[in-house]
């Protein structure tokens, strides 16, 4: 099957920061690939950037709250009608807060674990389906640092539901292998987002001296890891965790 197949990827989140690097790089590649956000606004902007691969029929742009599981199981369908198969399946949507522990409540835990974490979940076990019939597929949960390392910069909801997604990725691994498909998770750290851009200065240089390389990451060293993990040469990679964090963790 290999080469002469056209990939269809779905990036969830993929209209900033880590999700829109890695869904351009699956793009740039020659793949489709389904933009997915909750924004509208951002997602007409980028659409804008690539009416090219719009109009060949390769970029597609849809808004929807990873949250609610019914939305986001008709989205995959009509991606499936439209396409007629996804292989690859990035698992990037995410909201990160910074909440002490005392002022955690239910609210905020149950929002940031129905999007982080149940999502990932419930899109993956409806995109298997398709995969277990192409006996292909791929699929990366985006963790972080903070599911290993629980840092206080990241809230304990955050942390757990990132600590989750890793517990996941091995539970699918496991479950998927004989089908063809390998399941991965990436654990990015100070990488170059628009999120850091909120960070003042003098906390960033502090956090830079935590890195042992001395800079942060950029979204497409990122990009560049999950293109690997998503090709064909990235087949016997699977329930595997990749650190990619400057040396601020090594396990």
């Amino acid at each position: 099957m290999g080469n002469n197949v056209q990939r269809v990827a779905v990036v969830t989140g993929a209209s900033q920061g880590l999700g829109k690097a890695i869904a351009e790089k699956l793009l740039s590649e020659g793949k489709k690939v389904a933009f997915l956000s909750r924004s509208q606004r951002k997602l007409d902007e980028l659409k804008e950037n690539h009416l090219e691969q719009v109009s060949r029929d390769e970029a597609v742009f849809m808004a929807v709250d990873v949250s609610d599981h019914q939305a986001m199981k008709q989205v995959i369908h009509s991606i499936l009608s439209k396409w007629g198969r996804i292989d690859i399946l990035v698992n990037n949507a995410g909201i990160r807060t910074q909440t002490v522990i005392e002022d955690i409540t239910l609210e905020e835990w149950d929002q940031i674990m129905s999007t982080n974490l149940a999502s990932t979940f419930f899109v993956s076990q409806t995109v298997m389906h398709a995969m277990k019939e192409q006996k292909w597929g791929r699929i990366i949960n985006m963790s972080s640092i903070g599911g290993q390392d629980g840092p206080l910069t990241s809230s304990a909801a955050y942390c757990a539901s990132k600590a989750g997604q890793l517990a996941l990725t091995k539970v699918f691994a496991r479950s998927l292998a004989s089908y063809g498909i390998t399941v991965n998770a990436v654990s990015p750290a100070a990488v170059r987002t628009p999120e850091m851009d909120n960070v003042p200065p003098d906390k960033l240089e502090k956090m830079v001296e935590t890195i042992p390389l001395g800079r942060v990451g950029e979204a497409e060293e990122v990009a560049d890891l999950v293109s690997y993990l998503v090709s064909d040469n990235g087949g016997f990679v699977t329930g595997a965790t990749f650190d990619i964090n400057g040396g601020r963790l090594m396990r």
